[in-house]
C-alpha cells in the first residue's frame, strides 16, 4: 500500500491510525533516509498510545532504545542506526521489546531478529519540502483496510 502525505499533519495522522491498530507483540519497522519523517511518525505514534500530545519524545540515537508505558502496554522505541551489530540487541531489551509494542528505526541493523509479522514503513521525500510517501508492507491488507488519510 503506498499513502500520499502531503504535509506533516498528513504524517502525524498516518501514525495516529496506526497506533490504534497496534497490539502487543507487534512491531512497525521505520526505514527512510535521514530527515524521511521517521521521528516526526514515532513521535505521533507514541504521543497517541500515551494519551498525551505534548510528550516529550526524544530520539534515542544515543541510548538505542527508549522504553514508554502506554495505555496499549509497553512500547520501546528503538533507533538503530549505531547498533554494533544485531547480537548487541540482546543488551537493548530486545526480546521483552518483541512482546510488547515496538517501533524501530533504521531497521535493517537488526538482520534477521527484527519479527518476522512487522509492518514495513518506508518513507521517502515528495516534491516539496513537507511531501512525503509512505509504502507499508508486511501486514494483510484487511488488517491496514480502515487506514484514510
Amino acid at each position: 500500500m503506498q499513502i500520499s502525505l502531503p504535509d506533516q499533519t498528513s504524517t502525524e495522522h498516518l501514525a495516529a491510525q496506526l497506533a490504534a491498530l497496534c497490539t502487543p507483540g507487534d512491531c512497525i519497522a521505520l526505514s527512510g533516509g535521514l530527515g524521511a519523517g521517521k521521528s516526526t511518525f514515532a513521535r505521533a505514534f507514541l504521543r497517541v498510545l500515551a494519551r498525551d500530545p505534548q510528550m516529550e519524545v526524544p530520539s534515542p540515537s544515543f541510548a538505542l532504545v527508549q522504553p514508554y508505558d502506554t495505555s496499549a502496554g509497553p512500547v520501546f522505541h528503538y533507533d538503530l542506526w549505531r547498533l554494533d551489530g544485531p547480537d548487541a540487541l540482546y543488551e537493548l531489551a530486545w526480546d521483552e521489546a518483541c512482546e510488547g509494542i515496538m517501533l524501530v528505526e533504521w531497521p535493517e541493523r537488526a538482520e534477521d531478529l527484527l519479527p518476522a509479522n512487522a509492518l514495513h514503513l518506508t518513507l521517502t521525500a515528495g516534491a516539496t519540502e513537507d511531501e512525503r510517501f509512505a509504502e507499508l508492507t508486511g501486514w494483510p491488507d484487511e488488517r491496514l483496510s480502515g487506514i484514510a488519510l
